[in-house]
């Protein structure tokens, strides 16, 4: 089976029309992409929310169509119903089949984020006389987080640097689970998932029992998240929620409970220093290629 792609770059006050315009046409998918990056591999994707806009000046729409799908008139009607939009601003492109999970696993290799975390694709066996060292053995499915990403990245690097032994923690956003599976193989007694997508926990639950650590995490949907205190919490989401969580975050955590927070873009991290900056104390930032990582503890 194959597909039709086409892509065309536009400014960012075109995407919701753009886009509205091919969800009528009958795209299969639609993906928004950074056009100002180097090359298109380098491009970040980027997943608006429910009123959210697009971060920046320049897209690159992506839409897939059956393989079928008539490019004339396809371009036809795009014509009559974006008159704005100018002929070289289109590219179509052929996308053939193939073992998609494959192929993710043939890119996906070990990786160390710290002194001792080791993150190993499945499909990989990890040495077994490595003394001091700790793995994560992964199969994201169809969540986000495999440790790839940089702000994955910077959450494993503060995760392996912190003191976690007999401590309860929250891994809010927890996608395919990584980091509380990290979390528990570095010492947590027990770790709280939270994820808005029912699909991202179901891949956290395999996940972690695939690593043997299943009965220390348990998994809620945000509207199912108990109250309660830990005495650290990591979550890497994006800036604008994590703006948001900022007081219920502050009442998770215990004084001197440990806080990282990811997803971040450089420049959106001064006011997340504010922000969180009421309640916690000894705030820090690290930075991967355009990602932050903000850490601190909660006030007492």
């Amino acid at each position: 089976m194959s597909w039709l792609e086409l892509s065309l770059t536009v400014r960012a006050e075109q995407q919701a029309s753009i886009e509205a315009a091919l969800q009528d046409l009958g795209a299969l998918s639609i993906t928004l992409r950074d056009a100002d990056a180097d090359t298109p591999d380098e491009r970040a994707i980027f997943e608006p929310g429910v009123g959210e806009t697009p971060l920046w000046n320049d897209i690159v729409v992506q839409a897939l169509f059956a393989a079928g799908t008539d490019h004339a008139g396809l371009l036809h009607v795009l014509g009559d119903l974006l008159p704005e939009l100018a002929p070289d601003q289109f590219a179509f492109r052929k996308v053939e089949d193939q073992d998609w999970t494959r192929a993710w696993m043939d890119r996906f290799k070990p990786m160390p984020f710290g002194r001792r975390l080791w993150i190993y694709p499945w499909n990989i066996e990890p040495p077994t006389d490595e003394a001091d060292v700790v793995i994560v053995r992964l199969d994201p499915g169809l969540a986000f987080g495999t440790g790839t990403h940089p702000t994955t990245a910077l959450c494993l690097e503060w995760l392996d640097a912190a003191d976690l032994a007999g401590k309860m923690l929250i891994d809010y956003g927890c996608g395919s689970g990584v980091l509380a599976i990290a979390a528990i193989k570095l010492g947590a007694a027990r770790v709280i998932g939270v994820d808005n997508d029912a699909q991202a926990l179901a891949a956290s639950r395999d996940n972690a029992e695939r690593n043997g650590v299943a009965e220390k995490l348990d998994l809620y949907l945000p509207e199912h998240f108990p109250q309660m205190q830990a005495d650290a919490l990591v979550a890497n989401i994006l800036a604008g929620p994590l703006t948001d969580l900022a007081p219920q975050f502050a009442r998770c955590l215990t004084p001197g409970g440990g806080l990282a927070l990811s997803g971040i873009l450089y420049g959106q991290h001064d006011e997340l220093l504010t922000r969180y900056g009421e309640c916690f104390d000894q705030l820090q930032i690290a930075q991967r290629e355009d990602w932050i990582r903000i850490s601190g503890r909660r006030k007492g």
